[in-house]
């Protein structure tokens, strides 16, 4: 069987690249000659194809003359169409008086669906056909419609379909290279590498791991270079902008399809499914290549239905990628560990247990190591961008130490560090402790440990106390990592657009601010004495078949969290703050109430004169109200205020800057410059009649030498 499929692999590759020109020859075909010849020779290959087919479900010499039978019909069909396409460019070339211009094509779908599904018939025959000749058990006689299903989901997901459809789609966009836009190009490229790189093309336990983390890398790849191409281009194609939505969902349809056939083995339906969509949706994006330099549609910030399904799907596409990974390095930690009660029984049973395990599926997958791990790499490279165009030297740092935080606290330290140093110790997420990530009571403790918590607390108030919430919103906790990366940062315009984002903007608590707030702490509140007590053996309470304060971290921290990321195209950026659910946040923003952080300006007249409002529009929490602050008492405060410091890069004139507990030591001791060496406002230019020492209300505009904003 080995020497049959070395045989059979280059007339694969052959038939393959010849596809490919095809598909190259119909995306080109502007006349219905063309077109017909195009459709008869993937006719004369779907035939020779099904005739192999029919002689291959019970070889013998009667279904031989049968196959040639079917593939004589075939051929034969398709000649027709040819036959009458030219005798209508023969008419058309009459009746215009011998004029060269043959007739147009007059449907710009016919062909292209016509081409798709010819092209998939001769792969799914040809994936048949050929793994007949080479002896795979996937072959039979299938009777019923789900006997049908998993042949046909068995066929997709074989490596004569996946392979040669990698290179099909691979060959066809190389043809097509000079007539697809460079952003498609690279899409489709990576949709071919993708294609390859699938688990279930070779039963070999190395490729199957090789396929899942170089698929994964590659998918991850092409996620951020999708929102990296978002950010540059706020105003997208209406067909790229489509198409990268409907290739999202492929993707989460194929991770959703590989995760379960690792997880419950058997026919892979749903990965299979997932790839003829890919294939169908990649045909007909390089078959009507011109759609995509065509028009522009309107900016995407002012679409916030877009956004949000851009999210929506790149989160899906990730839950379940986290899951595949987590299946894939740790077996024996995740397999079987999904899904745990069955949806059998009553309907008010089928309901809980589905809930129950969605809830702890999705809650267990973005506390594991791999999740995090892949959301710190596309959402890394993000604010990597960010941290590029900072010209603020602060900022910059702050960046590099929410990367670092990011992979210390959430991926070292949990995962790596104490699986090492503590090999038995049982998982955290699942122990209910006194700490930031819990809240403030929750199981009894042994006196090191509550002494370890309190001097956590101790000294992570303190420098919140020196230098605002930032130490906890803006660098320790996970969230600035995703927030602040250059498309996610982009996205604070809908905090000033949609009206849930709207009635949280400003500094003032508003009303939804304080229940919101409230709801979360006395949440907190009840779990952590209700855990206290089922500890302490007073009751046996517990929720979703967990420990109360475990169910309010998977709760906050592994569903309602990331539900809260994807809507940001309607409850606006940073919304753990904005909004106040965040209990972590809400702890921190007492501590900053008496502490040192504020913004502050360095002369109010340039804030009196500025018409820009810079500062208030690069808000990503919506503090709209900072200007008036700034140019009535020349600093601004804020319990809400995250320290992000986008407000800072963002002024004109290089007037603000962020001052703690550095600036009053400096203040204190006589060694503070303000405005800082070689920094230079803007100038005030006296209005005429006023005496010489009086300002005006319009500063000189800026210009690249004007400002050189210097550290404070």
């Amino acid at each position: 069987m080995i020497a049959v499929a070395l045989l059979l692999w280059p007339l694969a590759l052959s038939m393959a690249l010849l596809t490919a020109g095809l598909v190259k020859w119909a995306a080109e075909a502007r006349t219905p000659l063309r077109a017909a010849t195009v459709v008869f020779l993937l006719m004369m290959m779907a035939g020779m194809l099904a005739g192999a087919s029919v002689y291959y479900l019970h070889p013998s010499a009667t279904n031989l003359v049968e196959g040639f039978w079917v593939a004589s019909a075939l051929m034969s069909i398709s000649v027709v169409t040819v036959f009458v396409a030219f005798l209508e460019e023969a008419r058309t070339r009459l009746a215009g008086g011998g004029t060269p211009s043959p007739p147009t094509l007059r449907s710009t779908l016919g062909l292209p669906a016509t081409v798709i599904v010819l092209v998939l018939a001769n792969e799914l025959l040809m994936g048949w056909t050929f793994s007949a000749a080479a002896g795979s058990t996937l072959v039979g006689a299938a009777t019923g419609a789900g006997a049908l299903l998993n042949l046909l989901a068995s066929v997709v997901a074989s490596p004569w379909f996946l392979y040669t459809m990698s290179v099909e789609m691979a060959a066809t966009t190389l043809l097509l290279r000079d007539r697809i836009s460079p952003p498609m190009f690279r899409i489709l490229l990576a949709q071919s590498a993708i294609m390859f790189l699938s688990p279930t093309a070779l039963a070999f336990a190395n490729w199957v791991a090789l396929a899942v983390y170089g698929g994964s890398a590659v998918m991850i790849g092409l996620i951020v270079y999708l929102m990296e191409f978002v950010y540059r281009h706020r105003q997208l194609n209406a067909a790229l902008s489509h198409y990268v939505v409907a290739l999202l969902a492929v993707f989460s349809a194929m991770m959703a399809g590989q995760f379960l056939w690792l997880y419950y083995g058997g026919p892979p339906v749903v990965f299979a499914a997932s790839i003829v969509a890919e294939m169908a949706l990649f045909f007909a994006a390089v078959l009507r290549f011109e759609r995509f330099a065509a028009g522009v549609d309107r900016p995407w910030q002012l679409n916030p239905s877009w956004a949000f399904q851009l999210l929506a799907l790149i989160f899906v596409a990730e839950v379940f990628m986290g899951a595949l990974l987590d299946l894939q390095a740790e077996p024996s930690i995740y397999a079987g560990a999904f899904f745990t009660l069955p949806l059998a029984g009553p309907p008010a049973t089928v309901l809980y247990n589905a809930v129950y395990n969605g809830f702890w599926f999705l809650s267990g997958v973005t506390a594991s190591t791999w999740f995090l791990t892949m959301m710190g790499v596309e959402m890394g490279a993000l604010l990597y961008y960010k941290f590029r165009e900072s010209r603020d030297f602060e900022n910059r740092v702050r960046i590099l130490l929410t990367m670092g935080c990011y992979g210390a606290f959430a991926v070292f330290f949990p995962s790596i560090y104490l699986a090492t140093v503590f090999p038995n110790a049982p998982n955290p997420v699942t122990v209910p402790v006194l700490g930031w990530s819990m809240g403030i009571g929750s199981a009894q403790l042994a006196s090191t440990v509550f002494g370890v918590v309190i001097v956590t607390y101790l000294i992570t108030g303190a420098l919140t106390v020196a230098f605002g919430r930032r130490v906890i919103c803006s660098i320790f906790c996970t969230a600035p990592l995703m927030y602040q990366g250059t498309t996610i940062d982009a996205m604070r315009t809908f905090n000033r657009t949609e009206w849930p984002a709207k009635k949280y903007l400003g500094s003032r608590f508003s009303t939804a601010y304080s229940v919101t707030t409230g709801l979360v702490l006395v949440s907190l509140g009840l779990a952590s004495v209700a855990s206290y007590l089922d500890s302490t053996g007073v009751w046996a309470v517990s929720i979703l078949g967990s420990d109360p304060t475990v169910f309010l971290l998977s709760l906050y921290f592994g569903v309602v969290w990331y539900v809260m990321f994807v809507t940001i195209p309607y409850t606006g950026n940073y919304n753990c703050v904005t909004m106040g659910w965040c209990y972590t946040g809400a702890i921190a923003q007492a501590f900053q109430k008496i502490g040192f952080f504020k913004l502050k300006v360095r002369d109010k007249n340039v804030c009196k004169a500025c018409t820009t409002l810079d500062c208030a529009k690069s808000c990503p929490v919506g503090l709209v109200d900072m200007p008036g602050h700034f140019r009535t008492k020349g600093e601004f405060r804020s319990t809400k205020c995250c320290g992000v410091g986008n407000c800072v890069g963002a002024c004109p004139y290089g007037n603000l800057y962020i001052s703690d507990l550095r600036h009053w030591i400096r203040d204190r001791i006589g060694t503070r410059q303000v405005p800082p060496l070689r920094a230079r406002l803007p100038m005030i230019a006296a209005s005429p009649g006023r005496a010489a020492g009086a300002s005006s209300a319009a500063p000189l505009a800026p210009t690249a030498t004007a400002v050189t904003p210097g550290r404070p």
